[in-house]
């Protein structure tokens, strides 16, 4: 996969010819909203076989081919370099896919064996519909090794819905996480209507995640997380409940999200934490938390101060960066999910909890703020896909801030009202999937399933292979 940027002039029939592709195949790529308007900045995924490589410092032709299991000359017979001996950082080098052309008598396990990949794999990458029927002569892409990782998605969509958008996502996710039964100050749990979730998830091997919390859209949760900390009566009331409903419903591990919680609260929250891990694995159960960005371990806030990253690392199995809200409704015009914060979240997590722990929180929505941006107004907060019919209707220029590795717009509504809009397109995507690559995360964490962005999944599809656990 390719990522373009539209320019003046472009038009869907002169790119698809550009690249030698069907029309219908960046269609369905992107899902656009009207195929005969494209919009000045606008990133298209181009659905062809091979990748764009960024070099890096140090790197040479040589070892770029190494790294990918191709020649030379094949890279350069791809691009156009001034001098393949003296390449710069930055630069962007096209490589193309591996091609096997079928022998006479060849077969898919040998081809699978010759190049180190897997049967199932080139099936999927060539869509082949008779495995054991291979004509000579036939063009097989070979797929490139991908790194594996872990891909939960929280929800709060309704149950009947969620089941429609986990069915359509089956392949490219490893937990399915319903947001969320909400802690009472007596250590009972607010119900949550979750059964055909849980039994959709089972059906297409996604692992459902228990999630508790103490907030909610109108409560911040402080007052309630200290009284519970506060009462051994309670704490083991709510560990006895949550285990009954993980036991009923077929959950598989629970995530702990717990916000807002008082800094001095912060040792009886870490207590809590090892508290649920020993009682719950000794029955077979996974736990994972969420936790606020933080960027030092002196980090100071209400919404940080509680979550000592050392200690969730240590005791958890897993922990989930919640990696954005930087533009969080209520404040100014920003980058929801800005990569160079992410950065420097991830950075600083790596300090204190080892990779292999590690997902990276990706929300997956877009925000319209009225500007001038006054204090008290809120953001509308809708898909990246309605963003972009958005900026169709009003013909806006999508522009791109390099920092944040996200998008936006500008347009003026019929009322005369000014607006910016800041969303996630291929480009904000491609860059967060980086840097889980970068770090040799984990995997990558949804916030949340319900907003269409068909871009991600196809772009997720191919940077990674999804892991599936098995019983």
């Amino acid at each position: 996969m390719i990522i373009y940027v539209v320019n003046n002039g472009d038009t869907l029939w002169e790119i698809a010819n550009r690249y030698q592709i069907d029309i219908n195949a960046i269609l369905q790529a992107n899902q656009l909203p009207d195929p005969n308007t494209l919009l000045v900045g606008q990133s298209l995924i181009i659905p062809i076989y091979g990748v764009y490589h960024t070099v890096q410092t140090g790197e040479t032709l040589w070892s770029i081919a190494q790294q990918y299991g191709i020649t030379e000359q094949t890279i350069l017979l791809s691009n156009r370099l001034a001098n393949p001996n003296l390449l710069y950082p930055g630069e962007r080098i096209f490589i193309p896919p591996i091609i096997h052309v079928v022998q006479p008598g060849e077969t898919l396990r040998q081809i699978a064996s010759l190049y180190g990949t897997t049967i199932q794999a080139l099936i999927n990458q060539n869509k082949i519909q008779t495995p054991g029927l291979l004509y000579p002569g036939t063009q097989l892409i070979i797929p490139r090794v991908k790194p594996l990782v872990e891909v939960n998605a929280y929800t709060y969509q309704k149950e009947e819905d969620a089941v429609q958008t986990v069915n359509s996502l089956q392949s490219l996710l490893t937990y399915i996480s319903p947001f969320a039964y909400k802690l009472t100050e007596s250590g009972d749990l607010e119900p949550l209507q979750d059964e055909l979730l849980i039994e959709a998830a089972v059906t297409d091997n996604i692992v459902p995640m228990m999630v508790i919390t103490n907030f909610s859209s109108t409560e911040a949760g402080t007052n309630l997380m200290h009284v519970i900390f506060s009462n051994p009566d309670i704490l083991k009331k709510l560990m006895t409940n949550v285990i009954q409903i993980m036991e009923d419903k077929g959950y598989r591990g629970l995530n702990i999200d717990l916000e807002n919680v008082l800094p001095e609260d912060r040792d009886a929250y870490t207590s809590f934490l090892q508290l649920t891990v020993d009682t719950l694995h000794p029955k077979g159960y996974f736990v994972s938390t969420a936790v606020a960005p933080k960027v030092s371990e002196t980090q100071s806030g209400l919404l940080y101060e509680a979550h000592d990253y050392e200690a969730h690392g240590r005791i958890a199995d897993f922990v989930i960066l919640m990696t954005y809200e930087w533009g969080w409704r209520g404040a100014s015009p920003q980058a929801i999910s800005p990569v160079n914060q992410m950065k420097k979240v991830v950075e600083y997590a790596l300090t204190v909890i080892p990779a292999d722990k590690l997902f990276l929180g990706f929300q997956i929505y877009a925000r319209d703020w009225r500007i001038p941006h006054e204090a008290g107004q809120i953001a509308e907060t809708f898909s990246p896909q309605d963003a972009i019919t958005l900026a169709t209707q009003y013909g806006a220029r999508i522009q791109f801030d390099t920092v944040a590795q996200s998008p936006f717009f500008n347009y003026t509504d019929e009322q005369g009202q000014k607006h910016e809009v800041w969303f996630e397109d291929a480009r904000s995507a491609q860059a967060k999937f980086n840097l889980v690559k970068q770090y040799r995360l984990r995997g990558i964490s949804y916030w949340v399933l319900g907003y269409s962005f068909p871009q991600n999944w196809v772009l997720l599809d191919d940077n990674f292979v999804v892991k599936k656990i098995k019983d």
